[in-house]
């Protein structure tokens, strides 16, 4: 590791320390800018990732994609494409040195303005990627990043500077070893862009039956087209995709309102209750109940 990428993780280091203080996620003075703090390595824990840059200073973490374990740390950088349902470990963390991250949120309309004002070029035409990867990080990279982070300490720098340096944060990504990934997201026509489309639509319509059909006129491809474009983007199928929307929020349900296994089923849109409990256990290794008697505990 250079000396200079050594001095801005510790850099990093600091200021992360310096605006939680306390375990958990926090979001920032910065609207898109998310910090996490950890002190023990986590059991699973279950959400959606936005499309996003994420990097770690201190620690290590492990990100479930379906069946993929994507592995990162302090040398690395983990981004996603678009919004994808996973489950993440934070796998070395202490209290004497604890997990400390960041996370910059971003559109596909920031990087297609970064691919208008830049001569970066991304084919339209290339096969869709995986919406999610891990690549080696970049001085250039970290250094915005870092002063990016910065910008927390001058509240009034936030609003004129932060949009210029998040533009500069994605063209470094961009111009990375898997930064056409990302790019494709943006490029209206190409296949990822489309897949982007259907992603949206369950989204925002996931406790709704669908026909298969009506996602591939979204997608505009046939039927067999979006099933191979999206398992290649999401490493799942839209109805694994679906399912996995629907038990995460159930389980937010029945972890922050007073409602029982029954009504958080047909709420995220399950018409069979039995099968509802099937599939949450499998997702999460326990019934319902039982489940969330445990998390109750353990946030006790």
């Amino acid at each position: 590791m250079s000396e200079q990428i050594y001095k801005q993780r510790a850099d990093l280091t600091q200021l992360i320390e310096s605006h939680t203080g306390k375990d958990g996620s926090h979001p920032t003075a910065i609207p898109s800018l998310f910090f996490s703090r950890f002190s023990n390595v986590t059991g699973p824990n279950y959400g959606v990732y936005k499309p996003s840059l994420c990097i770690i200073v201190q620690g290590k973490k492990e990100v479930l994609l379906a069946q993929e374990r994507y592995v990162y740390g302090p040398a690395d950088y983990l981004v996603a494409s678009v919004n994808l349902p996973i489950t993440g470990i934070v796998t070395e963390a202490s209290s004497e040195n604890p997990y400390l991250a960041l996370k910059l949120e971003f559109t596909p309309n920031q990087i297609l303005e970064v691919l208008q004002d830049s001569q970066l070029a991304v084919n339209q035409k290339e096969h869709a990627k995986r919406g999610m990867y891990v690549s080696q990080i970049e001085i250039a990279l970290l250094d915005a990043v870092t002063r990016l982070s910065h910008l927390l300490n001058n509240p009034n720098d936030i609003p004129v500077l932060a949009p210029l340096i998040t533009k500069e944060i994605i063209y470094r990504v961009l111009q990375g070893q898997h930064g056409f990934t990302l790019g494709q997201i943006a490029l209206e026509g190409s296949s990822t862009y489309q897949i982007g489309g259907v992603v949206d639509h369950i989204m925002n319509n996931y406790d709704q039956s669908f026909r298969i059909e009506d996602l591939a006129e979204i997608a505009n491809m046939s039927v067999s087209s979006l099933h191979r474009h999206f398992k290649e983007v999401t490493a799942m199928s839209p109805i694994q995709f679906q399912k996995q929307l629907r038990l995460q929020e159930a389980r937010r349900l029945l972890l922050s309102e007073s409602t029982d296994a029954t009504e958080a089923a047909f709420r995220v849109g399950y018409e069979s209750p039995s099968q509802f409990s099937r599939e949450y256990s499998r997702l999460f290794g326990l019934p319902p109940k039982e489940d969330i008697n445990r998390l109750k505990g353990k946030y006790a």
